[in-house]
């Protein structure tokens, strides 16, 4: 019975300090809400002073975490940058340069030259002839047995007839403008043709000069107003 009392007496402690915890344990959310209530009392006090304070802290956050920098890692490769490719180079456009204007050639005045004639070739000519004067001779007549043809100087190779402004007499000068005048005649009748008769000196184009076979010399010898080569030229006076 001793140790039964002893055990009771023992345990009653015990009891005590469980009710004192469960006492306290009741009184923390009390404490706490009063805690609260007294906050909530301050602050809506003291709202007008708290409101400018919350209203700087937003932006005092944004302002840390703008500032604050990632950590690069020293070991980590660094980041290759594609290079952008230049740009290839545009030329200008050609500037476009004004027509040259071209020079237009004037027509040169192309001096007739005598043509030169083997003995051996025949050639048939035509042409509107007149008397040569003081200018260029091309296609005219100087006397009763010469005459120029395209520029060459022709002399009647079967004949020979007086010259005027070598006559010794009248009758021979009289002669020689009717020979002058009969050869125009004969070179203006139509194509005739021409045969070299010998090699072309300065003195003319020795030429043998018919129409349809009848030579324009013996013509002229038989009409009087020539006469064969080699023959005196005194004779035109005489007669």
């Amino acid at each position: 019975m001793a140790k039964t009392a002893t055990r009771g007496r023992r345990k009653a402690p015990a009891r005590g300090k469980s009710r004192a915890r469960s006492g306290g344990g009741g009184l923390l959310p009390w404490m706490v809400i009063g805690i609260a209530a007294f906050a909530g009392i301050a602050a809506h006090d003291n709202w007008k002073n708290i409101k400018p304070m919350l209203a700087k802290e937003p932006a005092a956050t944004i302002r840390e975490i703008a500032e604050t920098k990632p950590a690069v890692r020293k070991d980590s490769p660094p980041k290759q940058v594609a290079l952008a490719a230049p740009a290839p180079k545009v030329a200008p456009p050609a500037q476009l340069s004004p027509p040259v204007a071209i020079p237009t050639p004037t027509a040169q005045p192309v001096k007739a030259t005598p043509a030169a004639s083997s003995p051996a070739t025949s050639e048939t000519g035509t042409a509107a002839f007149g008397y040569c004067g003081q200018g260029a001779h091309i296609n005219c007549v100087g006397d009763g047995g010469v005459f120029w043809y395209k520029g060459e100087k022709i002399v009647i190779a079967d004949m020979a007839s007086p010259v005027a402004h070598q006559a010794r007499c009248d009758d021979e000068r009289r002669i020689a403008f009717a020979a002058k005048l009969r050869l125009l005649a004969l070179l203006n009748a139509g194509p005739f043709t021409m045969n070299a008769a010998g090699k072309t000196d300065p003195s003319g184009a020795p030429r043998i000069v018919s129409r349809d076979g009848r030579s324009f010399g013996a013509q002229l010898i038989k009409e009087g107003l020539a006469r064969k080569p080699g023959t005196a030229g005194g004779a035109w006076c005489a007669a």
